[in-house]
């Protein structure tokens, strides 16, 4: 069990990286970075018989794992300076100094990126030969990545070419639109119930409120703001369409979502299958909603209402209570990932406290496989304080997990897994809370946590399908209206909510501040993450000892495709069966919900 005195430490010790802002040591690291840096960079940048030769690779590779593991990214300094920025964003002299660093670490990794480049380069009947090479097996993966992205690749002239145009026809575009938006404000109901002027991200909070005529205020002046933009709208998202359509061309890439499938290392075959499954058990999203409405005393809930607060959960948990309770649960599933967190605890490793010029929110951070992980929270002892640190917490054990077996070179996960370890914490710690809390505060929870889940997996798989026929429509007829694209989201909006949720006036535009929806084809991984995240959670309530297969899958980081390493855990992401797994999780999950308002008179 954690000592109460290890819970006393609650802002970084980054003693581990240096001792202070002006620590000598920074200047020497900075040298030997330098140093090693061009050593490997002046013995490699003109030979080529590491891509012919592969015990010459092998030695290559090594030394390049060497230099991603101890002096890539600003090293310990590029680190340091990066998190202190986080505990003072304030400063303009860590700001600086983490500039410095920056532009240092760009220098470099501009002169090393010849070396991925021309493994890409390899001709496919020699890739063959390496990637069956017993030597290079530890690299095996990572230069089949390499080796999947390079059939997609232009001539380095026609790369620099479309890396030159890409800020005129995408990201300008893109930035416009949300620059535009974060500079609204607009007249609304306030809290207080007078009316007052609120920013846009103001205005998109107070739409959760529970007071219906401030949410109805705010969804009002939020769809006024969208409709002053959607002609802007329209014409950035038939640009950045149209350089989607180009790139692809140009790539030879045959469906518009297959780059971002090879970029997160995951086959197609898995996503189609996650949607497929997600898609045919839309009815679950669809009773939960008629399921609220009824607990909001509403026939239908307008759209904007879809994530108003049922109830109250009004029972404090400080940063120890928390702790304690979290390392309760880590220990009963496995010793180890108690004895990680005791030594987070111990060695400093949390930023607990809000604090003047300290970043929001909360995040898990680590940079190079040698460096230790380290969680920033902004703890105010409620019950979303207690699930953020345990999410945060799920990153971390996994990223201690992988550092333990994988090089330099696997240290990482895709972006197609990411989610699942931090997921997989945060609930069966969530289960722990629902097991003590009393029937009205469970009634609120369980609401709180079918309303996340639906979100992250219902509505990001009908995001993604509004993508596919956005993309479909957009390449059969050269350009859409605000209109078309209109009705196409709002249709996918609809398929998964059902008739409980209006699709009120003014739903139609809210594409227009949706921003994953640019980045083309990335909201599946929220989807999936939790759902292979559900699915690993029944297995062990199942059966504990599948916790080992947990933990195999967690700790092979970057080493294999998630679809590979499933399999020698004889499970098969492709098979609907596998999400469905997770996604009977959820009804589950609902069907006691609706009980549980029944016995209290809730509902009929």
């Amino acid at each position: 069990m954690i000592q109460l005195s290890r819970t006393k430490q609650t802002v970084w010790d980054l003693s581990r990286l240096f001792e202070s802002d002006d620590d000598p040591r920074i200047n020497e690291k900075r040298k030997i970075i330098e140093q090693k840096s061009y050593a490997f960079i002046n013995k490699w940048k003109d030979r080529q018989d590491y891509l012919e030769d592969p015990d010459v690779l092998k030695q290559a590779l090594d030394e390049y794992e060497v230099w991603l593991r101890y002096y890539a990214e600003g090293g310990d300094e590029g680190y340091y300076f990066w998190l202190r920025t986080q505990q003072d964003q304030n400063s303009p002299e860590l700001k600086a100094k983490f500039n410095k660093i920056e532009e240092f670490s760009r220098t470099i990794q501009t002169d090393i990126q010849f070396f991925q480049l021309r493994l890409a380069k390899i001709p496919e009947d020699r890739q063959h030969t390496f990637l069956e090479y017993g030597g290079l097996r530890d690299y095996k993966h990572f230069l089949a990545r390499i080796f999947a992205e390079s059939k997609y690749l232009l001539s380095e002239p026609e790369e620099r070419i479309l890396n030159l145009k890409a800020p005129t026809s995408y990201s300008n575009w893109v930035r416009m639109t949300s620059g535009f938006l974060a500079k609204e404000e607009g007249e609304v109901i306030a809290e207080n119930g007078k009316k007052g002027i609120k920013n846009f991200s103001e205005i998109i909070s107070l739409m959760d409120n529970k007071d219906r005529k401030v949410r109805a205020s705010a969804a009002k002046t939020f769809n006024k703001i969208l409709g002053r933009h959607s002609e802007v709208a329209e014409a950035e998202m038939n640009s950045i369409l149209a350089n989607k359509k180009t790139d692809d061309k140009l790539r030879k890439i045959s469906r518009p979502d297959l780059s971002r499938h090879i970029s997160d290392d995951i086959d197609s075959e898995v996503v189609d299958a996650l949607l497929k499954s997600v898609s045919r058990r839309f009815d679950i999203p669809s009773r939960y909603y008629t399921l609220k409405a009824t607990l909001m005393g509403v026939k239908r809930l307008k759209y904007h209402e879809r994530n108003v607060e049922y109830g109250n959960i009004g029972k404090k948990y400080s940063y120890t209570e928390s702790i304690r309770l979290i390392e309760r649960v880590f220990r009963e599933l496995d010793s180890e990932f108690s004895d990680i967190l005791s030594e987070f605890t111990g060695n400093g490793q949390f930023d607990v406290y809000p604090g003047k010029g300290k970043g929001s929110g909360a995040f898990c951070a680590h940079r190079l496989v040698s460096q230790p992980t380290y969680i920033l929270l902004n703890h105010t002892n409620r019950l979303n304080d207690v699930l953020t640190l345990a999410h945060e917490l799920g990153h971390g054990v996994n990223n201690e997990l992988i550092r333990k077996k994988q090089n330099a070179l696997n240290f990482g996960t895709p972006t197609s897994t990411a989610e699942v370890a931090s997921t997989f914490m945060e609930d069966f710690v969530l289960q722990e809370i629902l097991r003590k809390a009393d029937d009205e505060t469970r009634l609120a929870i369980m609401v709180k946590k079918l309303n996340d889940d639906v979100s992250t997996i219902f509505r990001q798989v009908a995001c993604y399908r509004f993508e596919q026929e956005l993309h479909s429509e957009f390449r059969q007829k050269g350009y859409l209206s605000k209109a078309e694209i209109g009705a196409l989201f709002r249709k996918h909006m609809s398929a998964y909510m059902g008739d409980s949720v209006e699709q009120s006036a003014g739903s139609e535009s809210w594409w227009i501040y949706w921003s994953h929806i640019r980045y083309f084809f990335y909201v599946y991984s929220y989807a999936g993450g939790l759902l292979i995240s559900k699915s690993l959670q029944k297995s062990v309530k199942e059966a504990p000892l599948f916790i080992d297969k947990v933990k195999d899958f967690l700790s092979a980081g970057l080493s294999d495709s998630p679809k590979n390493i499933f399999r020698r855990l004889g499970v098969d992401i492709t098979d609907n069966g596998f999400w469905n797994k997770g996604l009977d999780e959820i009804e589950s999950l609902l069907g006691k919900t609706e009980r549980l308002a029944k016995h209290l008179g809730k509902i009929k």
